[in-house]
């Protein structure tokens, strides 16, 4: 039996920073997000966290060779940014960025819940927790009790979806059992949003709500209203399933795309040719990439 290759060599290396070569640009636009401001408050008062992954350029002459950036485009810009000069790095045996992102899962709601739990159990305040992830400590304080009065079957029903936080206030305002079903429901139609979620609230009965009289919705709603969200809902799951049956043509096809962008942008004459007579193009393809890069880390698509 062929034994398996790793997809990442087993000790991380100490790279120059000057020897990291980016496959994309980090636009003005993109340093300026809460996400980007996130990690460099982090890397700030913690460091790396998560080492930047790369490959290298020459793999016959490591030591001497420039390191191609697979993933980290903000870590590496937060890193330039508050002036340090190295990076901790994993090294990568292929040199194809999206088949490193297709592996990664975000942190969901529920995971990060548990880690700031974890945090404060040990001993680290809501805003020294709040200061590392550069967010308002109140925020902090709504993810520790996120999963206040809800059933422990819809936490492990969702517990690696990316559920928006107004989702837990709806299901909170419901019993347990339609708790667990409105969870099988943003399941089913793959949608784990607020304004989902409100809508199965409003389509609950009295007798289904935690409080009738408390969490009675707005308006009378009707047999025929809740029937006709009934039919709309059916109809959403309908267009799910037939876009899930042809997502797998197109994302071969980006995938396909992306790969061959990603090595010409790698060229250098190429690169400096584009940010002088047409940045707004390699803008827009490095929007595009992201785009493909953020799909493939979806957690939904394993």
């Amino acid at each position: 039996m062929k034994s398996v290759q790793l997809a990442f060599n087993k000790q991380t290396i100490l790279l120059p920073l000057d020897r990291i070569l980016p496959t994309r640009l980090v636009g003005k636009s993109a340093a300026q997000t809460t996400k980007f401001q996130v990690i460099l408050s982090s890397i700030r008062e913690l460091g790396i966290i998560e080492p930047l992954a790369v490959h290298p350029e020459n793999p016959k002459e490591p030591e001497r060779t420039p390191y191609i950036l697979l993933d980290g485009h903000l870590r590496l810009e937060a890193l330039k940014q508050l002036g340090c000069t190295e990076a901790i790095c994993l090294v990568a045996t292929d040199d194809e960025g999206f088949t490193y992102n297709r592996q990664v899962n975000r942190v969901s709601a529920i995971q990060e819940h548990r880690m700031i739990l974890a945090a404060i159990n040990k001993g680290v305040s809501a805003s020294r927790i709040a200061q590392v992830l550069n967010v308002n400590v109140d925020r902090i304080r709504e993810r520790q009790h996120l999963l206040d009065g809800i059933a422990p079957e819809v936490v492990d029903l969702l517990k690696d979806k990316m559920v928006g936080n107004k989702v837990f206030s709806c299901l909170r305002k419901m019993k347990p059992i339609r708790q667990i079903e409105a969870a099988e429901m943003m399941i089913s139609a793959n949608r784990f949003t607020g304004p989902y979620a409100e809508m199965v609230l409003v389509a609950t009965r009295p007798e289904l709500l935690a409080d009738p009289k408390k969490n009675k919705p707005n308006g009378e709603i009707t047999p025929e209203d809740i029937a006709r969200m009934e039919r709309e809902m059916e109809k959403l799951h309908q267009d799910y399933l037939a876009v899930e049956d042809s997502i797998g043509d197109t994302m071969l096809t980006l995938v396909i795309a992306k790969g061959y962008i990603s090595r010409l942008l790698r060229n250098s004459a190429i690169t400096d040719y584009l940010d002088r007579h047409h940045r707004d193009l390699i803008e827009g393809l490095s929007a595009v990439m992201e785009a493909i890069t953020t799909d493939a880390r979806s957690p939904e698509r394993e």
